[in-house]
């Protein structure tokens, strides 16, 4: 069991924040992982992804060319990289901001309407990207609740304890409107 992922946004919208609890997750949960930053040429408000490898099996290698899932956190993220999203694979779709159709039938598409969601029902819209992160969570295999969790306790409580407890609100929000919308 193999999800390779490319995770996109502009920066400052906690994509490689992303990234890294995922892949901090699978280390904790005794996984294969890689974790690989891309930065457009600004920091906060240029383009920013990052490729994230978790697999049960040796990671041969960490180039991420024909991703499973992708992240979209914006539109300019599904433009680019809908294209080398496997057949099959899971485009997921920050709505508040993506408003492009997506042209392709082959693959699954699973829109969160995160930042209305993280200001509604976390409080703090700029958690968007953990509603985002739940939401995956919900229809991954290789990742569960349980080990993102452990992930968060080590990294958020290690630097903002007071953060921990809001994150895991966040989480269970993305997962939460997955289920109850049968997505």
């Amino acid at each position: 069991m193999t999800e390779k992922m490319i995770i996109s946004g502009f920066g400052g919208q906690g994509v490689m924040f992303m990234g890294k609890i995922l892949a901090y997750a699978g280390m904790l949960a005794d996984k294969e992982v890689s974790w690989i930053p891309s930065y457009g040429p600004e920091m906060r408000g240029g383009t920013a992804n990052c490729s994230v490898i978790v697999s049960k099996e040796e990671i041969n290698c960490p180039v991420v060319n024909k991703p499973s899932l992708v992240v979209a956190m914006n539109g300019p993220s599904q433009e680019k990289f809908l294209p080398a999203l496997m057949p099959g694979g899971l485009l997921v779709v920050n709505s508040s901001i993506v408003k492009e159709d997506v042209t392709r039938d082959d693959v699954r598409v699973l829109k969160i309407p995160a930042q209305e969601l993280a200001a509604e029902k976390v409080g703090k819209a700029n958690l968007a990207n953990v509603v985002v992160l739940g939401a995956m969570l919900a229809k991954m295999d290789v990742l569960t609740l349980d080990d993102v969790v452990a992930a968060l306790k080590e990294v958020v409580a290690a630097k903002r304890p007071e953060m921990l407890a809001i994150n895991q609100q966040a989480l269970e929000v993305g997962m939460n409107y997955v289920k109850e919308n049968q997505l």
